[in-house]
């Protein structure tokens, strides 16, 4: 069971924002909270993601796996072949008990390995089918960003693909602040957050999430070799980005 999140309901909190035991309690609700369209995105990544994966003993490699809940969602798809195997990376170990606990089917039966290891510097991955990276690339350091693009786009196969789901920036500072506006009313009024929590949380992620503008992060899967980039949704200042690697 996934408590309510209020952490930033607290009088102040200064540190920065980690995935430590407290986040990592109330995380679930937070991210579908926080996240505008969160459960349609899953779904719609989830149907995406079995167009790629129609080998046998197709490789699924989630970076930033958090609790497990993407994968979860795939694994259990009716449309989900059985022999699709699942790889879940994630620097923080109370997000990766969580999903052992979530993804104990599937680490019973050895369809899901579950590994702590830092984004920052990732092991070479293994060859893959599919690398979902869900709001986890704008926690990478800018500097390392390149680095690990490259390493998944030579870990995936021909006609392999990447999704990425993050907080970008808008074309020019009016229009991001309109958007920051308008997304800060939307936690305010669907995810219930006062403003107090908006603010503590921003300062809280401050100096941690460094979006890039969407031609940004173009232009670093371009660099990365990625030749396919589309953006299959879009709200404001979130995105989600497919980047096929071409046969």
């Amino acid at each position: 069971m996934t408590d309510k999140d209020d952490i930033f309901q607290q009088t102040k909190y200064p540190e920065d924002f980690v995935f430590d035991e407290k986040v990592v309690k109330v995380f679930d609700d937070m991210v579908s909270r926080s996240v505008p369209f969160y459960n349609e995105i899953q779904t719609l990544q989830t149907q995406l993601v079995l167009d790629f994966v129609s080998e046998p003993s197709s490789v699924v490699c989630d970076l930033g796996c958090s609790t497990g809940t993407t994968i979860d969602l795939i694994l259990k798809n009716p449309l989900c072949n059985d022999s699709v195997q699942f790889i879940g990376y994630d620097n923080s170990n109370p997000m990766l008990n969580k999903a052992r606990n979530k993804l104990s089917d599937g680490v019973k039966n050895k369809r899901v390995e579950l590994i702590n290891a830092d984004l920052n510097a990732l092991p070479e991955l293994p060859p893959c089918h599919v690398v979902l990276m869900n709001w986890t690339l704008q926690f990478v350091r800018p500097i390392d960003r390149e680095n690990l693009l490259r390493n998944v786009f030579n870990a995936l196969k021909p006609g392999g693909a990447l999704f990425i789901s993050e907080k970008i920036l808008g074309s020019s500072p009016q229009l991001n602040r309109q958007y920051i506006d308008h997304y800060l009313q939307f936690k305010k009024s669907r995810g219930g957050y006062s403003n107090e929590e908006n603010q503590r949380k921003r300062e809280a992620l401050e100096n941690v999430l460094v979006p890039y503008r969407l031609d940004e992060n173009y232009r670093l899967l371009n660099r990365c070799g990625f030749e396919q980039v589309d953006t299959y949704f879009r709200w404001l200042n979130f995105a989600c980005i497919i980047a096929v690697k071409t046969e």
